[in-house]
């Protein structure tokens, strides 16, 4: 796969609170910061955008071809497990001419739960 046309999608939930994206914001930033080719953008499932299929579309528009889907949810609920694979396979279907991957949900992810559970306990160790 040549770099240039790989890209990643960032998923999360959502919200009107533009300080809630920070997370998200810095996670782009730091994969960005370590492939600076490899093109990146955040999208949410609702209440602020951008939605997937526009972020989708801006990555096809600048010659993505191979784009992963990579859902920032803890755990697999109605939007992650139901709609969201509806969701992507409509967008394939509109985009044949790209691959898309559909990560599972980062927080099934053993290497995200190991963190969590040492981020928990630290400050008891401290």
């Amino acid at each position: 796969m040549d770099k240039a046309q790989a890209a990643i999608i960032l998923l999360a939930h959502g919200s009107r609170d533009p300080l809630w994206r920070r997370p998200m914001e810095a996670v782009a930033a730091r994969i960005q910061a370590r492939q600076p080719d490899l093109a990146v953008r955040c999208a949410y499932l609702e209440l602020c955008g951008p939605d997937l299929g526009t972020a989708l579309d801006g990555l096809v528009a600048q010659g993505a071809r191979h784009i992963g889907i990579v859902p920032l949810f803890l755990g697999a609920g109605r939007h992650v497990r139901d709609d969201l694979p509806r969701q992507v396979a409509a967008l394939a279907a509109a985009h044949p001419q790209i691959t898309l991957r559909l990560q599972p949900p980062i927080g099934e992810d053993d290497r995200l739960i190991a963190l969590m559970a040492e981020i928990a306990t630290a400050s008891l160790y401290e």
